[in-house]
């Protein structure tokens, strides 16, 4: 069964967006800082590293899940060609016709995260499914226990404010580091899932 991954960037302090996001701030205000690994930022460029982490994560890949959000801010920066050049599926209450960008196809569903995820799986061909956010739509991944791997990307910058990634998860799941690769611009992290979702103890009550 295909692989599937979380792929998203965060601040040293949690947010995978700065706050007000936008057309104008696709990130949030400051929440650029957090892709600088990808695009540059202030004439430092990516590294030969960071750009073997980009290239695996499209090489692997067979298909894209994100949020609505993360389609309507992100599409205008993409270009004609729709800059991910396979099948995408936006999970969404605003549904619209298939959007169609060179050899990328967006995909609009209100279904469960299951048959999303079952129709990526078919359109990725045997290949990896990518959840990338925003960080809601990747919350929803993390908390049904859907993901078998996490990469995350911490970009040494503290946004102060913006969305979390890991508020109010309902419990603990557990995972092993299995590679670290630090640049000046980030560092890569890559988590395999240890096991499934465990109920939180019982409050203490204080004496």
């Amino acid at each position: 069964m295909n692989h599937v991954f979380l792929d998203i960037s965060l601040s040293l302090d949690g947010f995978a967006a700065g706050p007000d996001i936008s057309h104008e701030h696709p990130l949030g205000r400051n929440g650029e800082a957090l892709h600088a690994w990808l695009f540059g930022r202030n004439g430092q460029q990516p590294t030969a590293a960071d750009q073997q982490v980009a290239q695996a994560m499209f090489s692997e890949t067979g298909a894209f899940i994100m949020g609505r959000t993360t389609y309507d801010v992100g599409v205008p920066e993409w270009g004609d060609d729709g800059a991910f050049g396979m099948p995408c599926f936006v999970m969404t209450h605003r549904l619209r016709t298939q959007h169609v960008m060179g050899k990328t196809t967006f995909n609009f569903s209100s279904e469960s995260l299951e048959a999303v995820l079952a129709k990526a799986r078919t359109e990725a061909r045997g290949k990896a499914v990518c959840v990338m956010g925003g960080a809601t739509t990747a919350r929803q991944f993390v908390e049904a226990g859907l993901l078998d791997e996490l990469r995350i990307h911490i970009a040494p910058v503290l946004l102060g404010q913006g969305t979390r990634l890991f508020d109010t998860l309902p419990g603990v799941t557990y995972f092993q580091a299995t590679s670290v690769e630090s640049t000046p611009l980030a560092t890569h992290l890559r988590f395999g899932r240890k096991s499934h979702s465990l109920p939180l103890p019982p409050q203490q009550t204080a004496k």
